[in-house]
């Protein structure tokens, strides 16, 4: 009996070329466009239009059904409030993460399978793996360590990643390219959107202006209080921030060669403080808290609550057995290479960043501590920390 797999496709070269793939695997393939946003903003036309002709292009190109799915309502209560909400309070939070949890596995996920679906597949990169004698699945890092995108998706259901394919998780982005210009696909080289997710290439700041009433404020030097500058509004403002501060202050003792640093952010009396000091204590930690932690089922069941390792076989070991043949290979053969000594675990802090050795304590009301040999540089509240133990994301949870 053929396969029925639903594949989000956004008109970009990654979920093609995964769409691709998949029907020559003989799956019965549906394409779908996720219609998540379509309002323009001031000096901004949203792509939606044009990336759904794109994908409609490809649909039919080759030869497979083609879906427009309309999750625009969802999308602003999960999605945009959430993020609006966490901006309000002076945090950071990543828009992309909760679009996968809450929609892409979530919402497609749940219609999908009302569908009958066997799978639903995205052009992310990234793997799934299933051990051998457990029915629980690993979401696995990509081939391609530039590309790999498991920090946006540490959040997604266990139910949904075991009905989950990612067929280019073995590629890397040059052999994509290559096999879409191959096939002719005519996206081939298009350009990759780095704006807000879904709303397209335009900055986090002018897609805040309009939904938070901004109020300028002022910019001061932490040890002395000295006005510095203004600030157009505190939630524009991460910590460590060096860039953007257009700082006026007194001629000679600002410009005399040494940056100022955001490091820290009155949200109550609108005021953003800066130091030249690097070593200042906003700026670097030992220790995180996290909250809403999440973990796989098969990496809960190795950590201890007092964030000791209990045994948990490495992938090598434990013969992961690819859960879709055709797509899968096995682990890499360094896998080990990024395991931590000692019980501990490795953290990503920001996506592409490098991966950090942390011990972690879990509490039984889903928050989390990260303690960490050396200083790191401190994240911005609500971004996240992603936990990994070699190839394999066990989770991870929300930066306080």
């Amino acid at each position: 009996m053929v396969e029925k797999v639903f594949v989000g496709m956004s008109g970009g070269v990654d979920s093609s070329v995964s769409a691709l793939l998949l029907k020559e695997q003989g799956y019965d393939v549906v394409g779908v466009y996720m219609k998540n946003w379509s309002k323009d903003l001031p000096g901004m036309k949203c792509p939606w239009a044009e990336d759904l002709a794109d994908a409609k292009r490809v649909a039919v190109k080759l030869g497979i059904d083609f879906e427009v799915w309309d999750f625009e309502e969802a999308y602003r209560e999960k999605v945009v409030e959430y993020m609006l909400k966490e901006f309000r309070a002076g945090n950071t939070p990543n828009p992309d993460i909760m679009c996968n949890q809450e929609i892409k596995f979530k919402l497609f996920y749940e219609k999908a399978m009302e569908r009958r679906a066997d799978y639903i597949a995205t052009g992310h990169y990234a793997r799934v793996f299933r051990q051998e004698g457990s029915t629980g699945y690993l979401l696995a890092r990509a081939v391609d360590e530039n590309k790999d995108q498991t920090y946006f998706l540490y959040r997604i259901y266990d139910e949904a990643l075991a009905h989950t394919i990612f067929p280019i998780g073995e590629m890397t982005k040059p052999e994509v390219k290559k096999l879409a210009e191959e096939e002719g696909l005519h996206n081939a080289y298009k350009k990759e959107s780095m704006g807000v997710c879904f709303v397209g290439e335009v900055g986090m700041k002018d897609f805040l202006k309009e939904y938070i009433e901004i109020l300028p404020g002022e910019i001061r030097e932490i040890e002395s209080e000295r006005v510095l500058g203004y600030h157009e509004g505190v939630i524009f403002y991460t910590i460590g921030q060096r860039h953007g501060l257009y700082l006026t202050g007194i001629a000679g003792e600002i410009n005399d060669g040494l940056p100022y640093y955001v490091v820290k952010k009155d949200i109550e009396n609108n005021i953003v403080y800066v130091s030249k000091n690097l070593n200042n204590e906003h700026i670097w930690t030992k220790r995180l808290e996290l909250k809403d932690v999440v973990l796989r089922a098969q990496g809960l069941a190795s950590l201890s609550r007092s964030g000791a390792r209990r045994s948990l076989p490495s992938p090598r070991g434990s013969r992961a057995t690819p859960q879709f043949a055709n797509f899968r290979t096995p682990l890499r053969q360094d896998s080990n290479a990024t395991r931590a000594n000692n019980g501990d675990i490795f953290v990503r802090l920001r996506h592409r960043a490098p991966l950090i050795p942390a011990k972690m304590t879990l509490s039984e009301d889903g928050a989390a501590t990260l303690e960490f040999e050396k200083e790191v540089k401190r994240p911005a509240a609500g971004q996240s920390a992603v936990i990994y133990d070699g190839e394999i994301c066990l989770g991870g949870g929300i930066i306080q």
